[in-house]
C-alpha cells in the first residue's frame, strides 16, 4: 500500500479557489511545524527533510494553480 503525502490527500474534486485555500492553510501548517522542529532542543534531520518536501510540493501546486 502507498502512503500518501499532504499534497497527494488534498488533490479531490473541489473549485480551484478554494482548493487554493486549503493548501494556502496546509502550507501554513508545516511552516509552523518546520518552526516547531527547528526549535526543539534536538530536531529530528528526517522530520525536517518531510516538512520541506511536504512544503514544496504544495509550493509547487499553488503555482501550478495560480498560472491556470
Amino acid at each position: 500500500m502507498a502512503v500518501k503525502d499532504s499534497a497527494e490527500e488534498v488533490q479531490i474534486d473541489i473549485p480551484s479557489t478554494d482548493r487554493i485555500e486549503v493548501l494556502r492553510e496546509k502550507h501554513a501548517s508545516l511552516e509552523t511545524a518546520l518552526d516547531d522542529e527547528f526549535n526543539r532542543p534536538m530536531p529530528d534531520s528526517s522530520v525536517l527533510a518531510h516538512l520541506k518536501r511536504e512544503k514544496l510540493a504544495i509550493k509547487d501546486e499553488l503555482e501550478r494553480l495560480n498560472t491556470h
